[in-house]
């Protein structure tokens, strides 16, 4: 099963270069993974046939106890046969539905089939957290997928809403699963299954929130608003989405848990309740429609309700009848959805008004039509009847309940008889449509889903045995499936709920007013946008009270709330019980002293500048505690942020007022106040937190970890390469994000152009003995020049690099690493811009910072693969004995290719600072003829 699910994910990953190679008719190869899926889960048959499991688990998370348990039962083969075999067809489908000049293939075609993948993966997942992010996965691609055509309004906002709606039941059902699992102690629904069930208003909670999941996945009331807005997609997606996957995915949740929580109080009321009243004002709906696809869209919403009361109600038969009806959904409903998208692409419209003649003119269509058509309405002897009179006979001891769901099934047969009026009839005084020549790819599909259809009926003893193992985990089935039961209630109730049907249909002239006057006052969408621009207005409101564009007023309230909760509670609760040494040597007291006068100073500095280097001065004071507690790796990467921090709030001041702007006393006594307080709350938080541990600190083991497990000396260093390794690649990650977005803000152009380069100087002509230090010094105004600095410059930058390599490459056991030695090679770079300015920066670095950090990120990710791929766990270390002559024996360890990628993220970090608030504030400076403050260029030529 697992192979399956990367299989899906693999053949997205590679749909955008198979689209590019061979257009829309890369779907047929990518339809090889949908349809794998399909023939696993037959060839699965007979170990599910009498009740039996396929189960694959795999370690995952072992911290939280989460593995990936795959578990294929009755139910989820029969999902898996749905997912699978429509999603390959629906693949084959659109490679004629989309043309070559047809844009977004390529992204389509890819989200389709990670969709199918995740679907796959929510249907097979025995693990509730596991099905969780399957679920939420679904919920991702559904929303690419729906809106697929970005440059329509009515694309994005469909896809926003789905979005919204579905996400918000997730995010509830995911609530209501952690109760679960957190009573029982396992989030395994196999074991779930077999351990007592919480009590009280606990478990009712916990399934009116898995019920909101469902419902809302699945368009039931109050949820429905969502489904026929989603219509704005293509019809593949309609097809396959809205017919056989996504939106069964709530109805399969609810079958799966029906054994086992239909007995807890809310869940029958909740689910018969809103499953009746969607059956009935879904298929109402649905006669008001004059688009086709709508008109399937509302159809869905009401066979939804219906199914979910089926699979909901808690019974054997109903169970039985249920899963029926799930399957006889997609066999009906897909197909119609395809032939929707065949109409659409050859008349170009769907409008039932403007279609007339087609019935003539494709034959082969309107039998496959009729055939899909007929089953939804449940006319034998398709499959259609028979789970529509399982789920009659299922429900004769409710009259209540009967009732609704005949006439829901009228509503369903008037619009069944609707679709193919409206589709297939010829009308007086309407212009015949032209539908063209269908590809055979685009009909097989549906032909072949109407004939399963067909052919199910008939055989509906077996279809029987092969599901009856689902309903018998409720009791003993008292009821089974068939063509032909005799002369039964439920036979009659057919019978009259598709006269009633027909008659709808036949009198549809007379009712039309009727239909255009009743309706419900305010639609679910229009409920929607109502609550979507109160939330939009309240948001408006609280920011403009809130976001008053003051930056000291936001950092004010947060140290506010910073020093009146934790410092409240901190004061309250006194948890210091031990003396605390107020220092170990008379040098820290002198350090301290250092810091705390800069500290103060810079709160009354006047000039910016100032300021600045004064909080630098904090930082290297911090530094030299480090040295004097005995930590020089700490020690020298203090030191060299804070000298990159000062270097990057230079090029920032560069643009921004020489002086603080004038303060009133008040508030500026305030916020030194705010300020003293703010540091001793957090002074004391850490003196708190260091003195409340209880247990042993697991850092008193890394020091034998790092020379065992990591193969170094250096504590530190080991730790970021190895111990920490998936800390550091989220700093990483952190790092990548945070330079792109400095650029972003920047760079008014694209950032992945050429770089700049020298300008070229043809008249130029070197004097003898005139020697060049930096290229790009020439190219700087005279005033801002210094040939000093050049002269320094080029004789320590090279070495300088050299440096930085070494520290890399010694950190291991030794100072240093990856990070400082980024950090080294990054202040030569930036000593060469302030040197030379940004052509002088661009000869250092003659490669994108972008370029940089991803070859940095791609070498650490890859050096985790590599350790996986080995056989070992991710970023594990190995160490690799080596010789060489001259230098004889020596190892190597692998957790170096980690660090050299976190040398490249640093330089690469930098450099797209020094390239975006350096380089690109010169660039605008320039533009703008201000007349000091950046680098310049001297538009003249070099001056003599």
């Amino acid at each position: 099963m697992l192979v399956l699910l990367i299989l899906h994910f693999v053949a997205a990953l590679v749909a955008p270069l198979l689209v590019r190679w061979w257009g829309p008719r890369a779907c047929y190869p990518l339809a090889l993974a949908p349809a794998a899926a399909f023939g696993w889960a037959l060839a699965r048959t007979p170990a599910v046939h009498d009740g039996g499991a396929v189960v694959e688990t795999y370690p995952w998370i072992g911290q939280l106890g989460v593995d990936l348990a795959l578990r294929l039962t009755t139910l989820s083969w029969l999902m898996t046969l749905l997912v699978g075999g429509v999603g390959a067809l629906v693949l084959v489908y659109s490679a004629h539905y989309f043309g070559r000049e047809s844009a977004g293939v390529a992204r389509f075609a890819a989200v389709l089939v990670a969709f199918a993948g995740a679907m796959l993966g929510l249907v097979l997942a025995d693990d509730l957290l596991l099905l969780y992010v399957c679920w939420e996965l679904t919920t991702i691609f559904s929303y690419l997928l729906i809106g697929h055509s970005t440059e329509r309004r009515s694309s994005r906002w469909a896809a926003a809403q789905a979005l919204t709606v579905t996400t918000f039941g997730g995010l509830a059902m995911l609530v209501g699963f952690i109760m679960l699992g957190g009573h029982a102690g396992t989030y395994r629904w196999s074991e779930i299954t077999a351990a007592p069930l919480p009590g009280g208003a606990y478990l009712v909670t916990a399934v009116v929130l898995i019920l909101t999941g469902a419902l809302s996945k699945s368009a039931v009331l109050p949820f429905s608003s969502w489904l026929p807005v989603a219509m704005a997609a293509p019809t593949p997606v309609s097809a396959y989405l809205h017919a056989a996957a996504m939106v069964k995915a709530g109805v399969y949740l609810i079958a799966l848990l029906a054994p086992v929580l239909a007995a807890a109080g809310p869940w029958r009321p909740v689910v018969v309740v809103a499953g009746l009243a969607t059956m009935l004002t879904g298929g109402w709906a649905a006669l008001r429609q004059t688009d086709l696809k709508l008109l399937l869209a509302y159809g869905t919403v009401s066979q939804l309700g219906l199914i979910a009361v089926a699979v909901g109600a808690g019974t054997p038969d109903t169970a039985l009848a249920g899963v029926a009806m799930l399957l006889a959904h997609a066999l009906f409903k897909a197909p119609l959805f395809l032939v929707v998208g065949i109409i659409d692409h050859g008349a170009g419209t769907r409008d039932l008004r403007e279609l007339s003649g087609l019935g003539r003119r494709a034959p082969l269509l309107v039998t496959v039509t009729v055939l899909a058509a007929a089953s939804m309405a449940g006319l034998p002897p398709l499959v259609g009847f028979v789970a529509k009179e399982a789920v009659l006979a299922a429900f004769t001891d409710r009259p209540a309940v009967v009732a609704v769901l005949v006439v829901g099934t009228a509503l369903t047969v008037a619009y069944s008889a609707r679709f193919v009026w409206g589709a297939f009839a010829t009308r007086p005084g309407v212009e015949p449509a032209v539908l063209g020549r269908i590809p055979a790819s685009m009909l097989a599909p549906p032909a072949l889903l109407a004939a399963v259809g067909l052919a199910a009926g008939p055989a509906a003893g077996i279809l029987d045995g092969l599901l009856r193992p689902y309903a018998e985990s409720f009791g003993v089935v008292g009821k089974d499936l068939a063509l032909w039961h005799g002369l039964s209630p439920a036979l009659g109730l057919s019978a009259l709920a598709v006269a009633g049907g027909a008659a709808l249909f036949a009198l549809r002239g007379p009712l039309a007013p009727v239909l255009a006057r009743l309706h419900v006052p305010v639609s679910g969408n229009q409920g929607y946008e109502w609550l979507i621009r109160r939330f939009d207005r309240l948001a408006m409101r609280v920011t403009g009270a809130t976001q008053r564009g003051s930056l000291p007023q936001y950092l004010g309230v947060i140290l506010v709330v910073l020093v009146l909760v934790p410092g409240g509670a901190m004061l309250a609760t006194r948890p210091w019980r031990e003396r605390i040494a107020l220092w170990d040597s008379p040098v820290q007291v002198v350090v301290v002293a250092v810091v705390t006068v800069a500290a103060v100073l810079a709160v009354g500095a006047r000039r910016r500048l100032t300021a600045m280097l004064l909080v630098g001065m904090t930082g290297y004071g911090t530094a030299m505690l480090f040295v004097v507690y005995g930590a020089p790796d700490l020690a020298l990467t203090q030191f060299l942020v804070e000298t990159a921090t000062i270097a990057v709030f230079v090029l920032v001041l560069r643009r921004l007022p020489e002086r603080f702007s004038a303060r009133p006393r008040r508030p500026k006594w305030a916020r030194r106040t705010i300020g003293l307080v703010v540091g001793v709350v957090v002074g004391g938080l850490a003196l708190t937190a260091a003195s409340a541990r209880r247990a042993p600190t697991i850092s008193a083991e890394f020091p034998d970890l790092a020379v065992t497990h990591g193969y170094g000396r250096n504590v530190v260093n080991v730790t970021l390469v190895d111990i920490r390794a998936w800390d550091t690649m989220g700093e990483l990650s952190v790092l990548v994000v945070a330079a792109t977005g400095v650029a972003s803000l920047v760079f008014q152009r694209s950032r992945t152009g050429p770089r700049p380069r020298r300008p070229e100087r043809p008249n130029r002509v070197q004097r003898p003995g005139h020697r060049v230090w930096l290229r790009g010094g020439s190219t700087l105004h005279e005033r801002q020049r210094s040939i000093v600095l050049e002269v320094v410059t080029r004789l320590v930058f090279h070495t300088v690099v050299v440096f930085s390599l070494f520290l890399l490459f010694a950190g291991h056991n030794a100072p240093g690493g990856g990070f400082a030695g980024g950090l080294v090679a990054s202040l030569a770079l930036a000593v060469r811009y302030l040197a030379g300015g940004r052509y002088e920066l661009a000869e250092a670095a003659p490669v994108g910072a972008g370029t940089v950090l991803g070859a940095g990120l791609f070498v650490s990710i890859g050096t985790g693969a590599v350790a996986l791929f080995a056989g070992g766990t991710v970023l594990e270390s190995a160490r690799i004995n080596l010789w060489l002559p001259v230098i004889g024996d020596f190892y190597l360890v692998t957790s170096l290719f980690f660090d050299v990628g976190v040398y490249l993220v640093v330089v690469g970090l930098v450099l797209d600072i020094l390239r975006s608030l350096g380089a690109e504030v010169d660039r605008h400076i320039e533009a703008a003829g201000a007349s000091g403050g950046g680098l310049r260029v001297d538009g003249q030529g070099e001056r003599t």
